[in-house]
């Protein structure tokens, strides 16, 4: 069975000084749109107490250098702009629409029309600036949608391109898991599989403090010559070095996240996991940094849409379900303060069975997820 995805194909771009230029413009415009018809649409409301309905082709007449750029570049930002509102409205949980600022996410997104964005050998075709190199790793194939230009705070440039393709099942193992996720593992696996916490930050820690503490000290020594930072060469130099070492990080942990989430997604068939309250865990500032680097959410979300891709089943078990005091083999569960955080192992006081706190917890998110699983399909039985 096949169906119908959008998918995302990242590349890095190597564009030349006038390409740059471009780029620069682009990001620049973008930005601007984006604060001005936000700060406009903030004003409106003040005054007014209504919403502003406002284009981007507003602002054209007055500051002509926006017709430089991709008209749909501009475009999308409108659009993404009316989403943040939305979002905004719609749950508690989104915040209100920020500004943007220079350096800290510079990107624009074009969309494709009659072939105006298309991926060769080597080289990706980009509206109003033509073809540029890039590193081609992957075949795309599916009908080109947009594509998203970056530039990271490391100087390198990047292209997302947006396809929609065509996902197809992969085959059914017979296979069911449950997933406990944690600290001193990463994961812990229902049948005793156990998946080790690289640890990402913690490891260049070391490193990454050095190189904060040159910056803050030239950012000192700037401030003591009157200088701005834009203008201190060694501050933008070191800065620039502060941002590897996170890029390192980030682009360690997300290859990991999607090698282990697709291996889970390809061995089993139905997949249970909790459904953690990572923003209040986060409040626990002895664990934050810990949890923060463990990226529980975002391995969560990939196992959600992978399995929604090829035809699997993940089952989110409620958060309060209690699988670490509940003992999976007679069921019997632990009063309140008879398990510690520490407590790695427990003795059952009913079938005197040794337990494996975090394999305990995992086999109990299977079967919870299970019988959830049965629940929800009791209702389309009987209706048939």
């Amino acid at each position: 069975m096949s169906k119908p995805i959008l998918k995302a194909y990242k590349f890095r771009l190597y564009p030349t000084d006038d390409q740059q230029v471009y780029f620069a413009k682009s990001f620049g415009c973008a930005r601007f749109i984006w604060n001005r018809m936000l700060a406009d649409k903030i004003k409106h409301y003040d005054c007014h107490k209504e919403s502003l309905t406002n284009t981007p082709a507003q602002y054209k007449k007055e500051f002509e250098w926006l017709k430089e750029v991709d008209s749909l570049a501009l475009a999308n930002v409108q659009i993404n702009l009316q989403r943040a509102f939305q979002s905004f409205f719609k749950s508690p949980t989104f915040g209100f629409p920020n500004f943007k600022h220079k350096g800290k996410k510079d990107s624009y997104t074009t969309n494709n029309q009659k072939g105006t964005i298309a991926v060769g050998l080597n080289r990706i075709k980009l509206p109003k600036i033509g073809h540029i190199k890039a590193t081609i790793e992957r075949k795309i194939t599916g009908l080109v949608k947009s594509a998203t230009i970056t530039k990271t705070a490391t100087g390198k440039y990047f292209v997302s391109i947006l396809v929609e393709t065509v996902a197809v099942d992969l085959p059914k193992t017979q296979s069911n898991i449950g997933i406990d996720l944690g600290l001193t593992d990463f994961i812990v696996l229902s049948d005793g599989t156990k998946v080790a916490n690289l640890k990402f930050l913690a490891r260049l820690q070391g490193k990454l403090a050095k190189a904060q503490r040159i910056l803050s000290k030239r950012a000192r020594v700037a401030k003591a010559a009157n200088r701005k930072l834009s203008e201190s060469c060694n501050y933008q130099k070191q800065n620039t070095n502060v941002a590897k070492i996170h890029e390192r990080i980030r682009n360690t942990r997300t290859d990991f996240l999607h090698k282990t989430s697709f291996n889970i997604v390809k061995n089993h068939d139905i997949i249970a996991i909790e459904d953690l309250n990572v923003k209040g865990l986060l409040k626990n500032h002895k664990l934050a940094k810990a949890i923060a680097d463990s990226s529980w959410s975002t391995f969560t979300n990939m196992l959600t849409y992978k399995a929604d891709w090829y035809g699997k089943t993940v089952i989110k078990v409620d958060r309060w379900y209690p699988s670490s005091k509940t003992c999976s083999c007679c069921g019997h569960i632990l009063g309140k303060g008879e398990l510690k955080l520490s407590d790695r192992a427990w003795c059952c006081p009913s079938c005197k069975i040794k337990n494996d706190r975090d394999i305990n917890a995992s086999i109990n998110i299977l079967n919870e997820g299970l019988r959830c699983l049965q629940t929800l399909k009791k209702p389309l039985v009987q209706g048939c």
